[in-house]
């Protein structure tokens, strides 16, 4: 993956074929650091599997053998001298379960990638799936972009799917008019 908005898709996407219905990205920027969060409310994962991530061989999907976006997010960041911290609980042993990925990186660093389009990234999920709630928060210097589905929703009510045509051309251009007051 080339930039940091393919490896949002991927992990939130993760999220998704975990069961989430609440699926949270955060991203902070401040003195040239970049803190990514993304909280979800899935069905966890065990220790074990959470220790498993790291190898590529490991993967919970059947559609192929290896999961490479772990490891190679965990080298992306510590590359610009970061950090990737994932924590889960199992289902199957909390009633509070889901899963954290917060990854950290250095922006000033030369290995840093290119952040992507954030904004496609989020129409993209709120397009591929509708009925889960996102909650999107982007602070960074001189501003901040947000967009929380749940309240979409509340102001749509139920006659209106979000994945419709107008509702994603709407998402799209709302959050790049707050990334244009840069």
């Amino acid at each position: 993956m080339t930039d940091l908005s393919l490896y949002i898709l991927d992990i939130t996407m993760n999220s998704v074929r975990a069961g989430a219905n609440n699926i949270s990205v955060t991203l902070f920027e401040e003195g040239g650091v970049l803190t990514m969060r993304i909280v979800d409310d899935g069905c966890g994962m065990t220790e074990e599997q959470v220790k498993s991530l790291s190898d590529p061989f490991f993967t919970t999907r059947t559609t192929r053998k290896v999961g490479l976006g772990v490891p190679f997010l965990r080298m992306l960041a510590e590359q610009t001298g970061g950090s990737v911290c994932i924590t889960s609980k199992s289902e199957k042993e909390y009633s509070d379960h889901g899963t954290v990925v917060e990854a950290v990186f250095h922006t000033d660093h030369i290995d840093f990638i290119p952040m992507g389009d954030i904004v496609e990234t989020v129409v993209t999920l709120v397009q591929g799936s509708p009925n889960v709630d996102f909650r999107f928060h982007h602070r960074f210097e001189g501003g901040e972009a947000a967009l929380d589905t749940a309240e979409m929703r509340v102001i749509l009510g139920g006659d209106i799917p979000l994945d419709s045509f107008e509702i994603l051309s709407f998402i799209r251009e709302y959050l790049k008019d707050q990334y244009a007051q840069k």
